[in-house]
């Protein structure tokens, strides 16, 4: 792959996450503003498809960075990532938002 192609993903990536931010920040803002009683905080195990060290390393901190969100542990074999969630009504869902959007782009700049 191209440095050229590498540094467009990256800024996809930068992109994707700038949104994942925004959109984390406002939820996690209501629910703290909200009722609390309602959270349904979880521990999740996030599959991993990622091919490097680098790449787990980013993606984890791609989690710990967006509000709601902490990565608590990588498995041995980096096969497993282990998030905690402020609000999981729908664990599935949570794992599926975190590998479309910040593994999926992780996975392109890697090549």
């Amino acid at each position: 792959m191209t440095i050229v192609k590498r540094i467009g993903r990256s800024l996809t990536l930068g992109l994707v996450f700038i949104g994942e931010l925004v959109r984390s920040s406002i939820a996690v803002a209501r629910q703290v503003l909200g009722d609390s009683s309602q959270l349904k905080p979880a521990i999740l195990a996030v599959p991993l498809d990622l091919r490097s060290r680098a790449g787990v390393t980013t993606l984890a901190n791609c989690v710990s960075l967006t509000p709601g969100t902490t990565s608590l542990h990588v498995s041995e074999d980096l096969g497993t990532l282990y998030v905690h969630v402020l609000d999981a009504p729908q664990p599935e869902a949570v794992v599926d938002s975190i590998k479309n959007t910040f593994e999926t782009r992780i996975k392109e700049i890697e090549g």
